[in-house]
């Protein structure tokens, strides 16, 4: 099938809109945010409040929704992604800093990160390795220009500089790569996690997110790629298992919850649940937190209290 649509103007993207049910109390406004805010990225927006089947031309399911009604949703996605982008931001300048330090002193190596021996998969190694050496090339670190300045081997800085310019996906491929042993338990034992595969899977989780916003993408009732592991064996307590079967691991809910367990243990004196809730309590016709995979009494969870 050959795509044939056309490009709207304002006044026609409104036209279509109102076609289908939306509200428009003021179309100034509307035209003022959509100049801003393209017709097609609030579509994620409207879509949940729209028949989208085949042959219903996505009219709108109700006749109370205002355009502004979906703007306020939009800007609480926006400050929402904020607030998850800076916790996230923690826990990678925590993983940076204990995987470089813990492998530096435990292998007594500086370079021990080109050291294939102490990887799983030759191959996911050389990936790795490929990716490192191109942050490192495309870094403008000044503590990165000096090592190269100052000294002509080995080629790469030492972990404790290399691993600062490189990305939280690289840094959680790299992990989730290295031989299953007692140092790499002993890691994720330094935030609270007494299984490294869960730990493995949580930098996977928390890379995939931490794309999503900082591409600004939709995280409001979001199905995320990556389901998230629940651990049984925490070191201070989490979510309980009798609770986990009414937690859907692919929601953003989960997810906080894991950032809310990291955060408290790198930055005990964080405010993430106080602005989380801040926010979750802003006036909003159309926001769901069960949307987001909340479940009933949620900040009941021992995690949460």
């Amino acid at each position: 099938m050959q795509y044939t649509k056309q490009p709207l103007t304002i006044d026609e993207q409104i036209l279509k809109l109102e076609s289908r049910g939306l509200l428009f109390n003021d179309k100034v406004l509307a035209s003022k945010y959509l100049q801003n805010i393209s017709y097609y990225r609030l579509r994620a927006f409207t879509y949940p409040f729209q028949d989208n089947s085949e042959d219903a031309n996505h009219a709108f399911t109700r006749n109370d929704i205002d355009f502004m009604d979906i703007i306020d949703l939009y800007v609480f996605d926006k400050r929402l992604r904020s607030l998850v982008f800076a916790e996230l931001e923690k826990i990678e300048v925590a993983v940076r800093t204990k995987l470089s330090l813990f492998y530096s002193l435990s292998t007594n190596n500086a370079f021990w990160y080109k050291d294939e021996a102490i990887y799983k998969n030759a191959n996911h190694f050389q990936k790795i390795i490929g990716d490192i050496f191109s942050d490192v090339d495309r870094s403008n670190e000044d503590f990165i220009k000096h090592y190269k300045q100052k000294y002509d081997s080995p080629s790469m800085p030492p972990s404790w500089m290399t691993l600062e310019v490189v990305s939280l996906g690289t840094l959680s491929r790299l992990y989730n790569n290295l031989v299953a042993n007692q140092k790499k338990r002993e890691l994720a034992l330094q935030f609270g996690i007494g299984n490294e595969d869960v730990f493995a899977n949580w930098l996977h989780a928390f890379s995939n997110l931490r794309n999503c916003c900082a591409h600004h993408s939709r995280i409001w009732n979001r199905r995320f790629m990556i389901q998230l592991k629940l651990p049984y064996n925490t070191t201070f307590p989490f979510i309980p298992r009798k609770a986990t079967t009414k937690i859907r691991n692919n929601k953003l809910f989960v997810l906080l919850s894991a950032i809310k367990y990291i955060v408290d243990i790198i930055s005990p004196d964080n405010s993430f649940k106080e602005n989380l809730i801040r926010l979750l309590n802003q006036p909003n016709k159309l926001l769901s937190i069960k949307e987001m995979g909340f479940p009933t009494d949620w900040d009941k969870l021992p995690v949460w209290r």
